[in-house]
């Protein structure tokens, strides 16, 4: 057994031996491409183009505020009617993103964005039947209980 670990230790100096040492790897210059260290930033000053004005104007969305669905009036429309979700904490009209309807998904919704809690939607052309309204705010998404779309 210690003849075996002998060999094993020897052979393992040996591997070690011919492997070329490790060496650390940087770049000189910014954007320069070294061998082993790759593409690097180092040095580079920071990314142009920002604008201040712009990034001022920026909505700052309170991603901690879940938004939520109280109710939908009417629960029961058609194609083309105009139906009030109200709720909380939908954000600011910057912040909030888009209305959808299970039943039609890949249908964009006009929506008219009236407060916090509130959100005016008009019922896309789908399929009659029970469908979700999905919300997306800045702070998540929100569905509503099972509303009727009825045939035109």
């Amino acid at each position: 057994m210690q003849i075996w670990q002998s060999s094993v230790l020897i052979l393992l100096g040996l591997i070690g031996s011919m492997t070329p040492p490790m060496t650390a790897s940087y770049a000189e210059e910014p954007g320069e491409i070294v061998d082993g260290a790759g593409f690097t930033l180092y040095g580079t000053e920071s990314i142009k183009g920002s604008d201040a004005v712009k990034v001022e104007r920026d909505p700052i969305c309170d991603r901690t505020k879940h938004p939520r669905i109280a109710k939908v009036e009417p629960d029961e429309a058609k194609p083309g009617d105009k139906i009030i979700i109200s709720g909380e904490n939908f954000g600011t009209k910057e912040c909030f993103h888009t209305v959808t309807f299970s039943a039609a998904s890949h249908i964009p919704v006009a929506f008219k964005f009236m407060s916090d809690s509130a959100i005016e939607a008009i019922v896309p052309d789908a399929k009659a039947g029970m469908s979700f309204i999905i919300i997306v705010s800045g702070g998540g998404s929100a569905q509503s209980k099972p509303v009727l779309i009825k045939s035109k």
